[in-house]
């Protein structure tokens, strides 16, 4: 196993100081928070009603949904995701109002209940006419940030409110150090845990773990300039960079860092669509096979809490594979609650009610911009969005080349 930072080309086309990495949002008076999730069911007779709802338009039958509904079911049915978003919201209010800012927070859910359109009624129902869109996704694609973004524009359609509420959403915090220091405490935790037990630093391999998706999907995230061919585009490198930086914080307690790689978990989807890897899996079976560790260190980084993905995917299938192939075994937490994080968020906003608030901002990505690039993370079901500077002839040029490309999303 190697760095995989030494065997990915870079996508980086553009100077990470020009206006692709930082430009900046529309002065608005924002007067509430509209917190956008993915969602999950509430119990076991909303599994499929649920899956239903993330799968529309794609044909797929209840019978392949029961395959991944098996994980939910495993679970009783409820995804933590809603109560784990419920609690970062209260942190997150708590956290506000200590700075003195006096926004409310209002919940909505991609596919399922509290739903985003709900959310927006409500703001606008209490008087507010421009919202503040914070999504629990850190990276630039289509289904990460994008979508969120054409999400809120649909919303605003169903609910008659284009012209009277608007929503901008904030920009992705893959490279805030709120987001990633707790991870940096992770895998140093679960380094020393295995030190306790026996196992040699360069017997140990930290896997960093995200969601797949479709390869045409990765080639397409980031803005048009940035492409480069073979690179997985602004979803892989930005994952590459968050990596590399965890690793190198803790240069200074291991002068020898472990061997690490970005692996990707969750994939779905016809088979003969190419979606990113290695699979965490066959990774720990390749571990074991070579000879190349005794341990492995999996890192979810791609998430913001520790929900049906993590807990089904790592906390299960991985450790099985792990024990049955006699590999210690140790999965970081998301940053979640942590207070780091919540503070995080806060500056997300502070960042965008006053321009002269410092970004904090680190890995060798450079910043990322409030307003995202035109053709930034197409896909096959490209909408004109809220927070970007796609025309509406942009987005038919962006969902025919998308189209061409394959992209199943």
């Amino acid at each position: 196993m190697t760095d995989q930072t030494l065997s990915m080309p870079s996508p980086r086309a553009v100077d990470p100081d020009s206006p692709t990495h930082t430009r900046r949002g529309e002065a608005k008076p924002f007067d509430a928070i509209l917190f956008s999730s993915f969602g999950g069911p509430d119990g076991q007779d909303d599994v499929i009603p649920f899956l239903r709802n993330v799968t529309r338009g794609r044909g797929i039958p209840d019978e392949r949904l029961e395959e991944v509904a098996g994980h939910y079911r495993a679970l009783g049915g409820r995804s933590p995701i809603t109560a784990q978003n419920e609690a970062l919201i209260a942190a997150l209010e708590q956290e506000l109002a200590r700075r003195g800012i006096d926004l409310p927070v209002y919940f909505g859910n991609r596919n399922w209940a509290p739903y985003n359109a709900d959310a927006v009624r409500a703001l606008h129902r209490d008087g507010h006419r421009h919202a503040l869109g914070l999504v629990t996704s850190a990276y630039s694609s289509y289904s990460s940030c994008r979508q969120y973004r054409e999400d809120f524009g649909m919303v605003l359609e169903e609910t008659g409110l284009v012209g009277e509420v608007s929503i901008d959403k904030v920009r992705v915090y893959f490279n805030h150090p709120g987001f990633l220091e707790p991870v940096v405490d992770g895998v140093a935790g679960a380094l020393q845990s295995l030190s306790v037990e026996g196992h040699d630093v360069d017997r140990i391999a930290v896997l960093f773990s995200t969601h797949s998706v479709p390869n045409s999907m990765a080639e397409a995230s980031g803005p048009e300039e940035t492409r480069v061919a073979g690179s997985g585009g602004w979803y892989v490198e930005q994952h590459l960079a968050a990596c590399r930086w965890v690793m190198e914080q803790l240069h200074d307690d291991i002068p020898e860092l472990p061997d690490w790689q970005l692996v990707y978990q969750s994939r779905s989807g016809a088979p003969h669509i190419p979606w990113l890897e290695p699979d965490v899996n066959d990774v720990i079976e390749q571990i074991a096979a070579d000879g190349s560790a005794d341990a492995v260190i999996v890192v979810p980084i791609g998430f913001v809490t520790d929900h049906v993905e993590v807990v089904w995917d790592l906390d299960t299938e991985a450790k099985e594979t792990a024990d049955e192939k006699g590999l210690a075994f140790r999965r970081v937490a998301t940053s979640g609650e942590d207070p780091r994080f919540v503070a995080a968020l806060a500056d997300l906003v502070q960042e965008r009610l006053d321009a002269q608030f410092p970004r904090r901002v680190v890995t060798d990505f450079g910043g990322t911009p409030d307003v995202c690039g035109a053709n930034c993370c197409v896909g096959r079901m490209c909408r004109p969005t809220t927070s970007g500077v796609d025309s509406e002839q942009d987005v038919e040029r962006a969902r025919a080349e998308a189209l061409t490309a394959g992209d199943p999303s």
